[in-house]
């Protein structure tokens, strides 16, 4: 057990990379310091859960895809759109083998079938995922765009022209259409309106 507990150890500090490393793409867009590959994935995972409770899909199921999507990063990185047709990269799946090959098989089991899942994007919730990712980076694009930078159009464009499920078109129109600052101000409406009664 130690041994596949190590196997385990590894996966889990290589997972850690993706705390620090960037998301290249916005460095063509200009913004100095983007948001991690980590961060990104969290709110995937967020993202993905709204998506599946309003296409009826498994919760949990798509916010596990989103989580791991981006997993192989740690040993290909982001590579850019634009850097796409310059390189030739080996299937995530591959990537993900090798990444969970010393760990117990229970759990190279799950990752393998969470990262092989989305790739084939057959199911409701592998869809789904996919949707939250380009769903996210849409989101962040409008808040970048928020803060002053021009640039991120495109970003928003093809984010919005990938998505499938009506419900992640729905979010991403009221995202375009709204205040990334907006949620603030729930919490003083529901106050001031408490106090009128």
């Amino acid at each position: 057990m130690t041994a596949d507990a190590n196997g385990a150890a590894g996966f889990l500090f290589e997972m850690g990379v993706l705390k620090r490393a960037r998301r290249t793409g916005w460095w063509v867009a200009g913004i100095r310091d983007p948001e991690s590959i980590g961060e990104h994935s969290f709110r995937a995972a967020i993202v993905g859960t709204v998506i599946a409770a309003m296409e009826g899909a498994d919760a949990a199921r798509v916010s596990l895809l989103c989580t791991l999507h981006d997993s192989q990063e740690t040993r290909v990185g982001d590579i850019p759109h634009i850097g796409r047709s310059y390189v030739t990269a080996v299937e995530n799946l591959d990537v993900t083998v090798d990444q969970v090959a010393a760990c117990p098989p229970a759990v190279s089991d799950v990752i393998t079938a969470a990262v092989a899942e989305y790739e084939a994007r057959a199911t409701p919730e592998a869809i789904c995922a996919r949707d939250a990712d380009k769903l996210e980076c849409l989101i962040q694009a409008v808040e970048y765009r928020t803060q002053g930078v021009v640039t991120v159009q495109p970003w928003i464009d093809s984010s919005y022209d990938a998505l499938v499920t009506d419900s992640a078109r729905a979010l991403a129109d009221a995202v375009l259409d709204g205040d990334p600052l907006a949620w603030q101000n729930v919490r003083a409406r529901r106050v001031d309106e408490s106090s009128d009664s």
